[in-house]
Order: structure tokens, then C-alpha cells, then sequence
């Protein structure tokens, strides 16, 4: 009996260790009290953490909690890029602080492109505003995901993995996006292979890319 009753024993245990590992998937770590509005002022001193610590109840306000950030498009013309990415995370919003979520606005001037980038901390909801969007990415294994969004429709970014957004249109474009983290972080690849500091090695790159060396940096004749 009690040999049939180990194989329930067992798949209960399983059932308590997933659910104790299910915070340590989520994009930010659980709040621990009602408010945590991030004290900016902490900055000034010794003290380091992961987030911010929390303003005193007494000093918080209605403000801490409100922004009007992605009511203004941003300027597209001063990227080459033809986007402008606008964020209201925890750095611009302190009652953030401890929610685990974000958003931020993207503006495309016509044939705009928000190159391929990736978030480390965050999955990525993006809902279309204005216009239409090319948008794809692609997995650890190689396969590409790609299609059209147009307005009034959503495409997801799963965390961590390269994507981006192409306006394919002759007409600015505008979108939202929505992130399970207060500070999901943007890494570009572009910027992150040619604008390191100290650089990477022209030689890595050169072979990373399968080019010649003097394709990454001029060559002196």
C-alpha cells in the first residue's frame, strides 16, 4: 500500500518545489509591503541595492506615482535610425519601485527602425498606436518569428531574445510597450559590439562576423 501510494508522494513534492520556483522566474523580485517609492536621494550616499529603497510613507505623494512622459512623441529625426524610444520605468517613475512593470513609447519615422536589441530582465508586450510595424525575433536556436502588426494589434517579445521593429511604410508609426519589470534594460547589439568601452577586439569581431579585420576597423596601407 504504502509503495503506491510513494509515486503521489512524490508528484506532490514536485508540485511544492515548482511552486516555490515560480518567484524565481518572474521578471522582478515580489514586493514585500503595499508602497516602496523609489528614494532618488539614495543615490547620493554609500549605500548600493538591487532596485531602490523606499521613501518614508510621510514623504509620498499622488506624483510619485503619475507621469505624463509618453504623451510626447519623441524627436525621430536625431537617430539615424529613424526611432526614438521614450521610457517610463523606475528611474523616471518612482512608484514603480517593486511593482515589476514598465512601459515605454516607440516613434517611427517613415521606414524607421528599432534595431535588434534584446531586454535581460524583462518579456516585452508591444501594442501598435499609429501606422504599421514589421516586427520579428529570434530564438536560442535560430528560428526567426516575424509578421506585420497594424494598429490596434499586439505582438509579444518573449525575455531576452534578439527582436525588433521595422516601419515599413512611408507614414510615421507609433507603439506602446508594456514590460514585467520596472527596469527591463535595452541592450542593442550594434552599439553593444562597436561602442564597448574598452573596445572588443577587432580580431573577435572580425570572426564573430566571418569578415576580414579590415572591415571591422580601416586597415593602415
Amino acid at each position: 500500500m504504502a509503495s503506491k501510494q510513494l509515486p503521489a508522494v512524490l508528484h506532490a513534492a514536485y508540485a511544492v518545489l515548482l511552486a516555490l520556483a515560480a518567484p524565481l522566474l518572474a521578471g522582478d523580485p515580489d514586493m514585500l509591503q503595499d508602497l516602496c517609492v523609489a528614494d532618488y536621494k539614495s543615490l547620493d550616499g554609500p549605500l548600493r541595492l538591487n532596485g531602490y529603497p523606499c521613501k518614508r510613507p510621510e514623504s509620498t505623494t499622488a506624483n510619485d506615482f503619475f507621469s505624463d512622459v509618453l504623451s510626447v512623441p519623441g524627436n525621430t529625426g536625431g537617430n539615424p535610425s529613424g526611432s526614438a524610444v521614450t521610457a517610463a520605468n523606475v528611474d523616471k517613475v518612482p512608484g514603480l519601485n517593486t511593482l515589476g512593470v514598465s512601459m515605454s513609447r516607440v516613434d517611427y519615422a517613415p521606414w524607421g527602425v528599432n534595431p535588434p536589441h534584446t531586454h535581460p530582465r524583462a518579456s516585452e508586450l508591444l501594442f501598435v498606436l499609429e501606422g504599421y510595424l514589421d516586427v520579428g525575433f529570434f530564438t536560442s536556436s535560430g528560428k526567426f518569428f516575424a509578421r506585420t502588426v497594424c494598429r490596434g494589434e499586439m505582438f509579444v517579445f518573449p525575455r531576452g531574445l534578439v527582436h525588433f521593429q521595422r516601419n515599413n511604410n512611408g507614414a510615421p508609426a507609433a507603439a506602446i510597450s508594456a514590460f514585467n519589470s520596472q527596469l527591463p534594460g535595452t541592450q542593442k547589439l550594434a552599439e553593444a559590439l562597436y561602442t564597448a568601452s574598452p573596445p572588443v577586439p577587432t580580431d573577435v569581431l572580425a570572426r564573430a562576423l566571418d569578415v576580414n579585420d579590415c572591415m571591422v576597423e580601416p586597415c593602415v596601407i
